[in-house]
């Protein structure tokens, strides 16, 4: 039987360089967002590469809405066996002072409960069956603080935090957790940032299984940025 993926958070970029990576070895894919018209599109894009997909529409703010996505997609395609979870931040993204409890909130809702409630709706069944990969992507604000995506990193640290928590407590029950940091941004036609190259990374720390973290683009230029920004004042 074909393992299934579930992107949620799925969208042209990022979403779809996973998933035509794993298509690629067989899986089939389910993809969670807002847009219905949009996902129907991305799956049509599967299909024409041999890739069996489906398209289950939710908002990922709405933890109910999710995790009835999660099991119409596991009624569909059988057991999730890889959960990846990469919404893309949404506004308003604020500075450091410039944070509200509105701000911070909003970001929290949508990375960090947002993969809590994903990751509790299939993580019982991959208890249950002994294997599973839960994959929780990150921005780079998640390992650096950035004072102009301020209340982005506070939600990504935490969901960072939280994804090498779940890699050392589930690895021995056979479960592998791991947070993706993207430190390049999605740059089509880049070695490194191009959404098929990083979706040969999502899957190569699938099949090795063998760390908690993968960190795709340089740290340290992004540090630099965020240095010269606030010497800059930017």
């Amino acid at each position: 039987m074909a393992k299934t993926l579930v992107i949620v958070g799925a969208g042209p970029g990022l979403g779809m360089g996973v998933a035509r990576a794993f298509g690629r070895h067989g899986f089939q894919v389910g993809l969670i967002a807002r847009s219905k018209d949009a996902l129907d599109a991305l799956v049509g894009d599967l299909a024409g590469l041999g890739v069996t997909a489906a398209a289950f529409p939710a908002d990922i703010r709405d933890r109910n809405a999710l995790a009835d996505a999660l099991t119409r997609a596991g009624e569909a395609l059988g057991p999730v066996d890889v959960l990846e979870y990469s919404p893309s931040p949404t506004g308003p993204i604020t500075r450091a002072a410039q944070t509200t409890v509105t701000s911070a909130a909003a970001q929290f809702e949508l990375h960090v409960l947002g993969a809590v409630t994903a990751v509790g709706q299939v993580l019982p069944q991959m208890l249950a069956r002994g294997e599973g990969t839960l994959l929780l992507t990150t921005g780079v604000s998640s390992t650096i603080a950035a004072p102009f995506l301020a209340n982005v990193g506070l939600a990504m640290a935490g969901l960072r935090n939280w994804a090498h928590a779940l890699h050392a407590e589930l690895r021995p029950q056979g479960i592998h957790a791991a947070t993706v940091t993207i430190a390049s941004g999605v740059i089509p036609g880049d070695e490194v940032a191009d959404p098929d190259a990083i979706g040969a990374r999502y899957y190569s720390l699938y099949q090795q299984r063998d760390r908690a973290e993968e960190v795709i683009g340089n740290l340290e230029a992004f540090r630099a940025l965020v240095a010269e920004r606030a010497d800059g004042h930017g």
